[in-house]
């Protein structure tokens, strides 16, 4: 008997922790209502234009028809991915894309952080100051006239790089219009254009490393260079890996503006990736049920990759996504 009453208080007990726990938090919400009401318009922005369209995915496995609707739109199964597994265009697709994220990760990435390191190691305040301003400003500039400086540097008749190479006996080089040359200018062109924004979080991340540290090693007689490595690259390591992650999960996503201003008939070997065949096929050809089939394949790489790499990290570091 008395062990009985003793699990029937329990037992009663806990409905009634449950709801004082939940009056706490009601009462909290009801303190600080102005932050969750600002709060309240990015969940909302979040909701409608992020996790509504997903209601859309579905016209992947239709024959979609926009008279009927998605609802009245045929079945198709996997039919959509198989003829995109199946076609001749699927690996020059996937390598295109696949390669020039692989390379702006091994060479674009690291710039940044080399930049910031260099700022902040600069003495002279005005000169770091100056050159990060320098190495910022590209970044307001926009894609449009991005392309059209690159069109005129690059212009085989009389850019200033092709007048240059005849100077020293070379011939003109039709960069624009090489496949070969593609990659190259698209890659170099964005790491002008974003490497001193991206650089702002690693100088504000290295401005929060303690200072004692770096007098301490130049007390013991450490170099400079000692000094980036053991304090200066260590300080800034959990922002290195978060914007990796953060990175990676848009691996298969490329700057579909750009590409598609820098494209030709002459390049499109090597300029034809997965967001600007979804655009040509499914917007202008009016394909939809195929190119949504194309975007979903490509956001579940994505998917994957985020999950495989931020376990990577939390299993090497203390730092991960969750």
């Amino acid at each position: 008997m008395p062990l009985k009453r003793v699990k029937a208080d329990t037992s009663m007990a806990l409905p009634r922790s449950d709801s004082r726990r939940g009056s706490r938090l009601l009462r909290q919400m009801a303190k600080r209502y102005d932050l969750y009401l600002m709060l309240l318009l990015p969940v909302i922005w979040y909701l409608v234009f992020h996790y509504g369209p997903l209601y859309g995915l579905q016209i992947a496995f239709k024959n979609f028809n926009p008279a009927k609707g998605i609802l009245g739109s045929s079945w198709e199964g996997f039919g959509h991915f198989e003829r995109f597994f199946d076609s001749y265009y699927f690996w020059r697709l996937l390598w295109n894309t696949l390669s020039i994220n692989l390379f702006s990760l091994l060479i674009a990435f690291p710039i940044p952080i080399l930049l910031a390191l260099i700022i902040n190691e600069i003495r002279n305040k005005t000169f770091s100051k100056w050159l990060q301003n320098i190495t910022y400003i590209p970044h307001f500039i926009s894609v449009v006239v991005i392309v059209g400086i690159l069109n005129v540097f690059l212009s085989p008749n009389s850019g200033p790089i092709n007048l240059l190479i005849e100077a020293v006996g070379g011939t003109p080089i039709r960069f624009l219009e090489e496949a070969s040359w593609f990659k190259t200018i698209f890659i170099g062109s964005n790491i002008w254009q974003n490497m001193g924004w991206q650089s702002i979080i690693y100088i504000a991340a290295l401005s929060g490393v303690n200072p004692q540290l770096y007098e301490a090693a130049k007390m013991d007689g450490a170099s400079r260079l000692r000094r980036i490595w053991h304090i200066s690259l260590p300080g800034i390591a959990p922002v290195v890996i978060i914007l990796l992650i953060l990175d990676i999960g848009h691996f298969m996503n490329i700057g579909f503006e750009k590409i598609l201003l820098m494209q030709n008939n002459l390049n499109l070997e090597s300029s034809d990736v997965i967001s600007t065949f979804v655009y040509t096929t499914g917007i202008l050809k009016g394909e939809y049920s195929y190119t949504a089939a194309i975007g979903l394949f490509n956001s579940v790489i994505n998917l994957i990759l985020l999950l495989f790499v931020n376990r990577i990290a939390r299993k090497t570091s203390e730092t991960s996504l969750w």
